[in-house]
């Protein structure tokens, strides 16, 4: 399963992957996953956000057990980042039927659509949609740098954009959702262990900069006379530096967006998209609010306009104690070992349904720490090793 999708979405020239929601990438990689679960016999299906199902039992039947993740990457990502998820999922099937496993409930796959967000600006559109957290007149609205909208996106890929919205009646038929992940940290590298469990995601949003200026010609307006929202800009950036290292959180500033963009002329806006994440609220609250006022100061000094608009928001997701626990005691029966609980500062689809429904995370160890990278890794013993995990925890969990 493996090597058939790492070919898919590859860039050449970067080595990572540019598999973006509704292009033809992802639509392989869909492909992908429909002929793993008909080989498996399972029931197929799509709900109405474009998430796709794999089923072994009734997919109407109450208190299923749902594992999987995403296929989408980010620009350039990693090939285990969503993909490790769903391809454990079916491998850990694999694994209870050569044991021999009698499911006493539905057990289903599933692949959230557009989980990464790159290519419409906001992360875990398919859950959120089916979780009722964004809108149908919002996901309407999404547009991608192209213009394109998130509708006709949808539709040019062959699937109903009018169909999309809250799914209460699918989400009420889960009793427990797990999805498995490659560790963006070293955490259990630093431990030694392979596997982990999530306790937490820190909370975590993404914030627009408009800084506007006076785009003017470069070799010929003097340094006194000009309004360039590129120096706002750039102080804001390092301004995200100190108060993150203050707080002792994160904050990044990796998109931008410069008008006119040319060599020779002085921009009259640039556009730049702020990324933070703090291991609570008031952590977060004062990062962002350090940022955003020294970029007022920063823009009222140059002469330049300034617009701050936050574009999402996740706030502390602390995932469901008592699945939490249960994952633990599965994990820790016959060998006695304690397995590490750890926070996360990545959003993931289990966070955005942990309001719904109960849910919870295995992570696998990553050697370098690296993630939305061509350098992000895994070695396949500790993938190995979180194929056998995710296994136990879904026969104790659906083989009671």
């Amino acid at each position: 399963m493996w090597r058939e999708l790492l070919a898919v979405g590859r860039h050449a020239g970067s080595g990572g992957y540019r598999r973006y929601a509704w292009t033809g990438a992802d639509v392989d990689c869909r492909a992908w996953f429909r002929g793993e679960a008909e080989a498996r016999g399972l029931v197929y299906e799509v709900d109405r956000n474009g998430n796709q199902w794999a089923w072994l039992g009734d997919p109407g039947a109450e208190d299923a057990v749902v594992t999987g993740s995403h296929l989408d990457s980010v620009p350039d990502g990693g090939a285990f980042d969503g993909p490790l998820g769903v391809v454990s999922s079916f491998a850990a099937l694999d694994e209870l039927r050569s044991r021999g496993a009698e499911f006493g409930k539905p057990l289903a796959i599933v692949n959230f659509g557009d989980e990464e967000g790159a290519r419409f600006g906001l992360a875990c559109v398919g859950s959120r949609l089916a979780a009722g957290q964004l809108t149908v007149d919002a996901a309407h609205r999404l547009t991608d740098g192209n213009g394109v909208t998130l509708p006709q996106a949808m539709e040019a890929a062959g699937y109903d954009p009018e169909a999309i919205g809250p799914d209460p009646e699918r989400l009420s038929r889960i009793g427990a959702f797990v999805e498995l992940h490659v560790e963006q940290g070293r955490a259990l590298d630093l431990s030694g262990d392979r596997v982990g469990i999530a306790s937490a995601i820190w909370p975590h949003g993404r914030w627009r900069f408009d800084f506007r200026g006076e785009a003017n010609h470069a070799g010929t307006t003097r340094l006194v006379d000009r309004r360039d929202p590129m120096l706002s800009y750039a102080e804001t950036v390092l301004a995200a530096r100190r108060e993150a290292e203050l707080a002792g959180a994160v904050a990044t500033f990796g998109k931008i967006s410069v008008e006119p963009n040319g060599v020779n002329a002085i921009p009259s806006l640039v556009r730049g998209w702020l990324d933070s994440r703090a291991q609570d609220q008031a952590s977060l609250d004062q990062v962002v609010g350090g940022i955003e006022r020294a970029a007022h100061e920063y823009a009222e000094a140059h002469g330049i306009a300034l617009d701050i608009v936050r574009e999402s928001f996740t706030p502390v997701v602390e995932f469901d104690h008592a699945l939490r626990d249960e994952l633990a005691r599965i994990l820790g029966k016959d060998t006695g070992l304690t397995v590490p609980v750890l926070g996360t500062g990545a959003g993931h689809d289990a966070g955005i349904l942990s309001g719904t429904i109960p849910t919870a995370m295995l992570f696998v160890r990553n050697p370098t720490g690296v993630s939305h990278s061509p350098a992000e890794f895994a070695a396949e013993d500790d993938c190995v090793a979180g194929v056998l995990a995710l296994a136990d925890v879904l026969e104790g969990l659906a083989c009671p």
